[in-house]
């Protein structure tokens, strides 16, 4: 487990700021006593508190598989993709979000886009191509993806058009338990 390089705290950190903007600042300017850290183990990169991470010295590395909250993992070009693990944090500080109605939740948790049809709110003022967290109507996050649409043309769109692009679901843990960690 290390600290990221340069480049890859730049590519997380955008990423990031694409679903929750500014208040990106709120993971990572926290008090001493609540200090949190990136670090990266694996191709993954983990968040987790500062007396997490001094305990974890006391683990070999080979014997180490987890640690704090897995945000996502570096392919192997370099890119970096959030996981749906990363979901509590993303859901707790997003600009921007998107409600979608009962029956549109399972075409949502089984991988689909978020048709017109199935949305019940969104955001004022969500740009296109913005990241957003995807609510069910009680509020409790589903996953997240980017918008299709602006708010604007949302209006103007027909019920089959598509509003979000799916990225990450909560029903990945059941898909892909396999392969997930």
């Amino acid at each position: 487990m290390r600290p990221l390089t340069e480049e890859e705290t730049k590519a997380v950190f955008e990423k990031l700021a694409n679903y929750i903007g500014k208040n990106l600042v709120h993971l990572i300017d926290r008090d001493e006593d609540d200090a949190y850290c990136f670090r990266l183990h694996k191709d993954r990169v983990y968040y987790l508190p500062l007396p997490m991470l001094h305990y974890a010295t006391s683990v070999a590395r080979g014997n180490l598989i987890s640690l704090g909250t897995c945000f996502g993992k570096f392919s192997k070009t370099g890119k970096f993709k959030l996981g749906i693990t990363c979901l509590d944090w993303i859901a707790k500080y997003a600009k921007y979000k998107v409600w979608i109605k009962p029956s549109g939740e399972l075409p949502f948790l089984y991988g689909n886009h978020v048709a017109k049809a199935h949305l019940g709110r969104i955001t004022e003022d969500t740009p296109e191509h913005q990241g957003v967290v995807v609510y069910n109507m009680a509020d409790v996050p589903l996953g997240f993806g980017v918008t299709a649409r602006s708010t604007i043309d949302t209006r103007k769109l027909d019920p089959t058009g598509i509003i979000v692009f799916h990225q990450a679901d909560v029903g990945e843990f059941l898909r892909d338990e396999d392969t997930m960690f």
